[in-house]
């Protein structure tokens, strides 16, 4: 009787593998964090888009959520600290064919990167820009940054913040962004269809993402992990077209989200060509 040879065992694909730096894994971000989670969504949301992934580049700052560059496998950019935007900006001038994605943190984004943000929004610069907001500076021990809330306690205010946090989409709204959003991490659906939808139109687009950090913040918080899921799934409505003046994230109440802008206006670049590329 013939001895069958055994076949060798299928390797298991994930349905991101040909986007994502696997040489590079395990990844750095904590057990809880929902960085992972956002990044799954916006490659997904990449695929789904159908625009050209050889013409398609990701450009991170510093920070936990900077790393995101790193682990995609589409050309990337891990910049200095708050320079993702104007790194993304040059390129964007350059190859307006490109399609810009800035995934970041809201301390890389808005604090030592806050004015090359409203500069990038009032120019209308055609690019995508994720920010992942997890209250404070998780990376570098979890100090206050520009969207801890007031009272929250942190390394660097022990007893309670003592200042007022930025309203995100506010920010992004009066700078003049013409898509704004914000989400939580949980979710991941309309993450997802939020950044796929950034990707398929013109201009200065931002999503905002809430996002725990247990170890820093969560902890300093009396905040658990599973508790601060909860929140995000109890503590949100969703409001479509709301105020973007009466979004400040304050879980004690309610956290709005949906999607607030979605305007058309001529990009940085078809101004340019309008009046320096006359023919």
């Amino acid at each position: 009787m013939a001895v069958q040879a055994k076949k060798a065992p299928i390797e298991p694909k994930h349905p991101l593998d040909d986007l994502i730096r696997t040489d590079r894994m395990p990844h750095i971000w904590c057990p809880g964090c929902g960085i992972g989670t956002v990044f799954s969504s916006c490659l997904h949301a990449m695929l789904a888009s159908g625009i050209d992934l050889d013409k398609t580049v990701m450009v991170s700052g510093i920070g936990c959520s900077g790393r995101g560059a790193g682990y995609a496998k589409v050309d990337s950019f891990h910049t200095t600290h708050g320079r993702a935007i104007p790194f993304a900006t040059g390129m964007k001038v350059a190859n307006p064919d490109l399609h810009m994605i800035v995934f970041s943190g809201d301390g890389d984004l808005f604090a030592i990167g806050g004015n090359h943000f409203i500069h990038a929004a009032r120019r209308n610069i055609d690019m995508t820009v994720i920010c992942i907001n997890n209250l404070n500076y998780g990376m570098t021990g979890g100090q206050v940054a520009a969207t801890t809330p007031s009272l929250a306690r942190t390394t660097t205010t022990p007893l309670g913040n003592p200042d007022s946090p930025f309203n995100l989409p506010l920010l992004a709204y009066a700078s003049g962004a013409t898509y704004v959003a914000r989400w939580t991490m949980l979710h991941t659906r309309e993450v997802t269809d939020s950044i796929q939808t950034c990707l398929t139109r013109k201009g200065f687009s931002f999503v905002e993402v809430l996002a725990p950090c247990p170890v820093n913040y969560g902890r300093r918080n009396k905040e658990r992990p599973l508790d601060t899921l909860k929140m995000y799934q109890d503590k949100t409505i969703i409001k479509n077209g709301a105020n973007p003046a009466e979004l400040g994230v304050d879980f004690k109440k309610r956290v709005v989200l949906g999607t607030f802008v979605d305007v058309e206006r001529p990009t940085f670049t078809e101004t340019y060509d309008k009046l320096y590329h006359k023919e």
